[in-house]
């Protein structure tokens, strides 16, 4: 009777005790039954002798333990995540091309539930559950949001196998040592004494005076950052363009990345892959794009290969999150008030994970409405990937690499 009276007092009183607590309760009942009374415990409670143990030290010398504390400090099971190397990484990869998020916020969210996930993981062997990834994906940046709504419109049925596309593509070129760039035109943006979003510090009651109104000023006008995001060594490039946003001026953003960063950090590059967004100055569709493209081809003597993500689907692009998000959250609340003041506020952007960013002004004139004769593209040595070639494709140097064994990794 007096065996189920402990068993039956420890089943009630189990879920009001933290883990301290409950350590003592079984160490006072073992020390109460006499000689024998860890192993009694032991066998009717099912607590682990070192448990008991435990707590009878702690009974018996109240120093042992920080009365705060519930355990030892590094006591208790190691994290999956510390004893299992490759599995924040497998976690990335199941959830690289279902990562959405606002171009403009640090936040993101995955299409996949932790469900599906978990699962996945389990089959490549990790031992895992729906919570604790959710606790991974809080850890990689990830959060719980509401639905809202986007103007991606109708979603393209290739759309997920384009991103598997993608992802195999920059898997494959990281593999063999090669380039892998992202790059998007941020958002222009007003120069001159104009209030810019969120907060930064200034002395109680003296914020920064700005203009009421923004109304664009003549002589200093707008800016048009355009960016190249390295995914291998997390590098970014921002030219601040003055001029206008176009085919020209994108590819000469890259050519200053390969120039004063992408050379030195790939010296042995035969090949450069570009992720790009399917509209804009660096469209699919745009002529000047890829004859602007042939020509640094010709200069660096790389192949240049571009994957371009599926209409409406901009919000993907790792430049996104990976360096825009943080440019902005590196300037909230700071007026923008000289092109010298916003090249130094990207050039000063960094983040926890390493990132670098240099950034350059470009006063050069870049003119719209240049058209591209059926003649000059041709002169493009352009070769088109069998799936989706209007979005995959690559621009060689020379005729002769067009026809080289570096097609084979094509087909």
């Amino acid at each position: 009777m007096m065996n189920s009276s402990i068993k039956q007092r420890y089943e009630i009183l189990s879920p009001y005790l933290n883990e301290r607590q409950k350590r003592l309760f079984v160490a006072a009942e073992a020390l109460a039954n006499g000689r024998g009374g860890i192993s009694f415990i032991e066998r009717e409670l099912g607590v682990s002798h070192k448990v008991i143990q435990a707590g009878i030290r702690e009974l018996q010398d109240p120093t042992v333990l920080d009365p705060a504390r519930i355990r030892k400090a590094g006591g208790g099971r190691k994290r999956t995540a510390d004893t299992d190397p490759t599995l924040l990484s497998d976690l990335e990869v199941l959830i690289d091309a279902a990562t959405r998020g606002e171009p403009e916020s640090p936040l993101r969210w995955t299409s996949k539930s932790t469900r599906h996930l978990a699962e996945a993981l389990k089959e490549k062997g990790h031992a895992t559950s729906a919570p604790m990834v959710g606790e991974l994906l809080h850890q990689l940046g990830y959060s719980l949001q509401a639905n809202r709504k986007t103007s991606e419109g109708g979603q393209h049925e290739d759309r997920d196998a384009q991103f598997q596309h993608i992802h195999d593509q920059v898997q494959a070129f990281q593999t063999a040592g090669q380039p892998v760039i992202s790059v998007d035109t941020k958002k222009k943006e007003l120069v001159g004494d104009f209030k810019n979003d969120g907060q930064e510090w200034q002395p109680k009651g003296q914020p920064e005076p700005v203009r009421v109104h923004d109304f664009q000023i003549p002589e200093l006008g707008k800016v048009n950052p355009y960016g190249v995001y390295d995914l291998t060594a997390n590098r970014g490039w921002v030219s601040v363009g003055i001029d206008h946003d176009t085919a020209a001026f994108a590819v000469e953003s890259i050519r200053c990345w390969w120039s004063q960063m992408g050379n030195a950090l790939y010296p042995q590059a035969t090949e450069l892959l570009i992720t790009a967004d399917g509209g804009g100055s660096n469209g699919s569709r745009v002529r000047l794009w890829k004859t602007e493209l042939q020509q640094l081809a010709n200069e660096t003597g790389l192949s240049i290969s571009i994957c371009h993500f599926p209409p409406g689907t901009s919000k993907w692009n790792k430049i996104e999150h990976r360096l825009f998000s943080h440019i902005t959250q590196n300037w909230r609340g700071k007026p923008l008030t000289s092109h010298e003041v916003i090249v130094n506020l990207i050039a000063s952007t960094t983040t926890s994970t390493g990132l670098k960013v240099r950034a350059q002004l470009d006063s050069a004139s870049y003119p719209k409405g240049i058209k591209i004769s059926d003649e000059e593209l041709a002169q493009v040595h352009l070769v088109k990937y069998p799936f989706h070639g209007e979005w995959n494709y690559t621009i060689f140097s020379t005729v002769r690499q067009v026809i080289s064994l570096q097609l084979l990794r094509h087909t």
